[in-house]
């Protein structure tokens, strides 16, 4: 039993660090998850909290983690643990039952698993938490306890130090799709095929055809067969997702910038009603100068409404460059910053910058940079 105890105390808190840290290095996706979380509940009073919420939750998880693994005050930090888990374990059971937020982000982008995985992690879970709650007064402190208060003091101050850093800046490690190195679309794409369903109308019998080799012309094949559905097979792998560039005439154009032959930035700025007009005044609109005068295209992708885009050029009237619509939601997940700054060429993304980090433009930087990971 004393090793069980020892199994379950530190397993439950390698959990909680692991859980606590992969979210509190980007406090920002975890307020955006809060933020689902109250508007699927109706609480949208509380939306303006979501931010201190991610950063003391995540706070809270990875200290008691330490906790767990280091012995430390465990009679308090059993029931701690019991009670955050057995509101996490309610929440899951209800997410895995009514979906009214499709990803619970437990494990921040880090780790992905559908509702109901989550809930059966945190079944198992429980398993060993009633181990240590019911072996708590049996585990024997390590440390004094002023010591003890020393440790919860450091990891709190430390942790919340960390999330704030990775807030005000870029979180320093990137788990979400656009990170440096990732390559967003296939090099020498191929045509997508096209599959249609058909089925027998007297025996229901259902057969798929290649779009290209449906026998149209047979007219007692199509006296007999209906339509049922397409399916497309893309075989060109692709990370954009929801992502797309759109101009004011409504053409996609995110092929175009995105497999830029050459240099291609972009200021990611998902709300021009929220964004830091400093930073365009003092960071953003002299490199778009800067790279202008080089012939470097950079353009200003956007989840705002044509009338704020239009209130916002009168506020920088001398500044000619593109703005183009893009999904608000997809430009969150593209970068943590409002305004933020993103590089690629060839598909590839060479480089992110908070807008406090945005730095000058210098060619010679970006052409080093783009040796990393572009052939």
């Amino acid at each position: 039993m004393k090793t069980l105890r020892i199994i379950s105390r530190i397993l439950v808190g390698l959990v909680f660090i692991f859980s606590g840290f992969v979210k509190g290095v980007d406090p920002l996706g975890t307020a955006y998850k809060i933020t689902d979380y109250f508007e699927a509940y109706h609480m949208v009073w509380a939306i303006p909290l979501s931010l201190y919420l991610s950063i003391i939750l995540c706070a809270f998880e990875f200290v008691l983690g330490v906790l767990l693994v280091l012995n430390v005050k465990m009679k308090q930090v059993a029931w701690l643990t019991l009670l955050i888990m057995s509101f996490f374990t309610l929440v899951t059971f209800y997410d895995a039952l009514y979906s009214p937020v499709p990803d619970c982000g437990c494990f921040g982008d880090a780790v992905k698993l559908t509702n109901w995985e989550t809930f059966y992690k945190n079944v198992v879970l429980m398993v060993f938490v009633f181990i240590i709650l019911f072996g708590r007064n049996k585990m024997k402190a390590w440390f004094s306890n002023i010591k003890e208060w020393g440790i919860i003091a450091v990891v709190s101050v430390a942790f919340i130090w960390f999330s704030v850093y990775n807030y005000r800046n870029l979180p320093m490690i990137n788990f979400r799709l656009w990170k440096e190195g990732n390559k967003m679309l296939a090099d020498n794409p191929q045509p997508s095929k096209f599959y249609l369903t058909y089925k027998n109308k007297k025996s229901g019998e259902a057969k798929e055809y290649l779009s290209n080799e449906l026998p149209w012309q047979d007219t007692l094949w199509t006296a007999n067969w209906e339509y049922v559905s397409t399916r497309e097979d893309n075989p060109n792998k692709s990370l954009l997702g929801a992502f797309a560039i759109i101009d004011s005439s409504g053409t996609d154009m995110t092929d175009h910038f995105v497999r830029n032959p050459e240099f291609q930035f972009f200021i990611a700025c998902y709300s021009i009603s929220e964004t830091n007009l400093d930073a365009f005044e003092n960071k953003i609109n002299p490199f778009i100068e800067k790279a202008n005068q080089k012939g470097v295209s950079i353009i200003l992708l956007t989840g705002s409404s044509p009338e704020e885009i239009k209130a916002f050029r009168a506020k920088f009237p001398k500044m000619n460059y593109e703005i183009f619509s893009s999904d608000d939601i997809a430009l969150k997940a593209m970068i943590r910053s409002n305004p933020g700054l993103v590089f690629l060429k060839k598909a590839t993304v060479l480089g992110q910058w908070h807008w406090r980090n945005i730095p000058e433009f210098n060619e010679s930087d970006f052409q080093e940079l783009a040796k990393k990971y572009v052939k």
